[in-house]
């Protein structure tokens, strides 16, 4: 590709963000509009509004974890700050030394521990439950919860930690309930996050449509010698003026065969491969795409295995669907890319096909080898084979996607060529 092509590519691949021309885009960006390359600085607030998860649908959630710590046999659950609790109660809170915990009965309701000095804080955030019990820092929390859950009849029952609560915090629980049986709460919060309802699929598509815009304006900036950093603070400008946080990572030549990227210094040469890597989040959902083009005219090699990574993700999109086991999407991108000659097995193709995704970019389940959970409809994954040679170049093609009724649908459309990373 000619640099006067090239150039018009790059405009092409900006006009859906609002870019009108290429402009300049050396300088890297510093938040304000008069430093940004004219591809960012002409981007606008993504239009139409969004509706945010209401609080009649997050008391379904609570509603539902209850039927499930039933028919799980589990008394009670304990949520640490973190996507869990956001997801059932719209709380977000920072995770520190001091505890700020919910704890969400099988029967009874809803208790909330919360450090006395932000209790006035904490109740502006509370939308479930009254019963709110500070501690101050003399005092224990632990006991705190110990008292939620005796005053619930539970006192020698079985008690679900979320993954994420940290360990000081299971320990001092722990304690002061000797009696109590602790378990994993997995059958209830990956139970009921799993499967996503309409209001959350509306907010991840909001998020994935930014992310197209920011990505093709960010891609608008490329010039020859950019530093890599430089990329990503044009992609984080961008989601933010397309009104979100978000960002999107960047490898170059060589160091694109690193799924996750080098640490070493990188500069954008004419015939590089650019493997990028990014999302944003709306109302804390997520988007998680990566595109993959060459800076210049792609090599025929460059070419052939772009086109074999582009099949292997097509295979794992068709073969996807309710009812079928995760694994089987792994293994139908797996066999595209052994059969194109990079195989066996793990060794150009190195890892799964992909992951769940929703309020967390990585959450369950994963599309791979053992992993024989059917999907459902509902259920959100992302797509991303890739093709990793050390010494060259890797290739990955990533798109979300989510299960319908009779198969599965893209939240974005995948890349058409190595030329043309977007629709």
């Amino acid at each position: 590709m000619t640099s006067t092509s090239r150039r018009d590519f790059f405009k092409l691949t900006a006009t859906g963000a609002g870019a009108v021309a290429l402009g300049s885009a050396t300088g890297c960006t510093t938040g304000e509009s008069s430093d940004l390359p004219d591809p960012i600085r002409s981007l606008q607030p993504y239009p139409g509004e969004y509706t945010p998860i209401t609080d009649e649908e997050r008391q379904s959630r609570i509603e539902k974890a209850k039927r499930l710590m039933v028919e799980n046999g589990i008394d009670a659950i304990f949520l640490d700050a973190g996507t869990s609790m956001f997801y059932y109660t719209g709380v977000r809170w920072g995770q520190s030394e001091r505890m700020f915990g919910i704890v969400i009965p099988a029967r009874g309701e809803i208790g909330i521990v919360t450090p006395a000095f932000e209790e006035e804080r904490a109740r502006q955030l509370i939308r479930f439950g009254d019963d709110v019990r500070p501690w101050h820092e003399h005092e224990s929390p632990y006991e705190l919860v110990s008292g939620i859950l005796r005053d619930r009849g539970i006192r020698t029952g079985t008690i679900g930690m979320e993954e994420r609560v940290r360990f000081f915090l299971y320990d001092g629980i722990r304690q002061e309930m000797a009696r109590a049986r602790f378990v994993s709460a997995d059958p209830v919060t990956v139970g009921c996050r799993v499967i996503k309802s309409p209001a959350e699929l509306a907010l991840m598509q909001r998020a994935n449509d930014i992310t197209v815009e920011a990505y093709k304006a960010a891609i608008a900036t490329l010039y020859e010698g950019m530093p890599r950093e430089e990329f990503s603070a044009n992609a984080a400008a961008a989601h933010q003026k397309l009104g979100a946080s978000g960002g999107i990572g960047a490898q170059f030549g060589e160091a694109s065969a690193y799924p996750h990227g080098s640490s070493k210094p990188q500069f954008l040469a004419e015939g590089d491969i650019v493997l990028m890597d990014g999302g944003c989040g709306v109302d804390g959902y997520r988007s998680d795409i990566s595109r993959t083009i060459v800076f210049g005219e792609p090599t025929q090699r460059q070419r052939d295995v772009w086109d074999l990574e582009r099949r292997a993700q097509s295979a794992a999109l068709a073969t996807a669907g309710p009812g079928v086991p995760c694994e089987d999407v792994d293994a139908a991108a797996r066999k595209v890319i052994t059969d194109g000659g990079f195989g066996p097995d793990y060794e150009y193709f190195t890892h799964r096909v992909g992951h769940g995704i929703g309020l967390d970019g990585h959450e369950w389940t994963n599309l791979v080898r053992g992993n024989k959970t059917p999907m459902q409809p509902g259920m959100c994954f992302s797509n991303e084979p890739g093709i990793y040679i050390y010494g060259e170049f890797g290739v990955r093609l990533e798109d979300d996607m989510y299960i319908t009724e009779d198969s599965a649908k893209l939240f974005s459309q995948q890349s058409p060529s190595i030329e043309q990373p977007f629709v």
